[in-house]
């Protein structure tokens, strides 16, 4: 999505043997998880190996790790993967449902942007495993004259295994340029107010439109190790800060809205409560009969929304004795979401542009 149309010119005054060069200008990298190429054996086994041997994610050490993971893991999980990822796939376009709404999000805020500042900036995006790789688009930006790159992940929430692998990437990527561009990396906006209006009125939306109303809103957020909490990483403190302030926006009081953390992977503790686990509690203890849940977490629907909370979280509330389910989909590019990632980009670009 890169635009490199515009002619390179020699400088003025410059010897005729000069190189051309590009106009400047600023360039806008969005960048989130990333997706399988297809749900096949081969590609699902490329794409977890990225993903899982990144010490980001999985931080324990390679001699013990990796043996496991080729060995063991990677021989079933992407079969089950595949599977899990064929029950969502956009079939019509041959891809991920995640690739789909970020290519939308991309186009929405690049609409906003070319409003507000013409062809002084490019706005792309980039994923942090699978294609369209964070190194590609960076080579991409830099050949299109971009002399500065503002990179943005698309999670609300700073964590270790998300924010920071996708910076890290980023700084990665730029290593191989020969002229490095001027770069700035947005931070979480997990607390924004915009950020926050948009959930409550996703939620007040989906309230509306149900036949009864859920007796518990479920704020699940995708887990993290128990541990990262106690080693300074803020995203557990950042999640139910954002819950508060949901809670505070909707004007509800605590016994309407929990929290919970989903995707427990391997043998350690994660932030508890687990999101399967408490849903069948709030059945089973509680009598409760009717939720909804949303994702405040997820910038996009993804495999963790629409095949995890949609499909494993909502059987294990039925099984329970749960009757009504309601999930209310990730903000995606809904008009509201798209006006509060764009205020924070405008954010963001002061000093660049006027």
């Amino acid at each position: 999505m890169s635009d490199t149309s515009q002619p390179a010119t020699r400088p003025a005054h410059a010897p005729k043997d000069h190189p051309a060069i590009k106009p400047a200008k600023i360039g806008i990298l969005l960048a989130n998880l990333g997706t399988p190429d297809s749900t096949n054996y081969w590609p699902m086994r490329r794409y977890l190996s990225e993903f899982l041997s990144d010490k980001r994610v999985v931080d324990y050490p390679a001699w013990r790790w990796q043996p496991i993971l080729q060995l063991i893991i990677l021989t079933t999980r992407p079969s089950k993967s595949g599977a899990a990822y064929r029950s969502i796939w956009n079939n019509d376009a041959d891809e991920s449902p995640l690739l789909t709404i970020t290519k939308q999000q991309t186009a929405a805020i690049k609409a906003k942007m070319t409003e507000a500042y013409g062809d002084k900036v490019l706005v792309d995006f980039c994923m942090r495993y699978g294609n369209p790789s964070t190194k590609s688009k960076v080579a991409e930006m830099v050949a299109a004259g971009c002399t500065k790159i503002l990179f943005f992940p698309l999670y609300p929430h700073y964590a270790g295994p998300t924010s920071a692998t996708a910076n890290d990437q980023f700084f990665r990527a730029l290593i191989d340029q020969k002229q490095q561009p001027i770069a700035r990396v947005v931070e979480p906006y997990f607390e924004d107010p915009a950020y926050i209006d948009a959930l409550a009125q996703s939620i007040e939306r989906a309230y509306a439109g149900a036949d009864q109303k859920p007796e518990k809103l479920i704020c699940s957020y995708h887990g993290v190790p128990e541990r990262y909490l106690r080693e300074g990483d803020p995203y557990h403190c950042q999640c139910q800060k954002t819950t508060r302030l949901l809670k505070e926006r909707l004007g509800w009081d605590d016994s309407q809205i929990v929290t919970a953390f989903q995707s427990k992977f391997g043998p350690e503790e994660w932030l508890k409560p687990y999101t399967v686990e408490e849903v069948a509690r709030l059945a089973r203890e509680d009598g409760i009969k009717n939720i909804a849940v949303c994702a405040p977490a997820f910038s996009a629907d993804c495999i963790e929304t629409l095949e995890e909370i949609n499909e494993e979280i909502k059987e294990s509330f039925e099984e329970a004795g749960g009757t009504d389910f309601t999930y209310i989909p990730c903000l995606n590019d809904d008009p509201a979401h798209i006006d509060a990632l764009s205020a924070v980009i405008t954010r963001n670009l002061q000093g660049w542009v006027a």
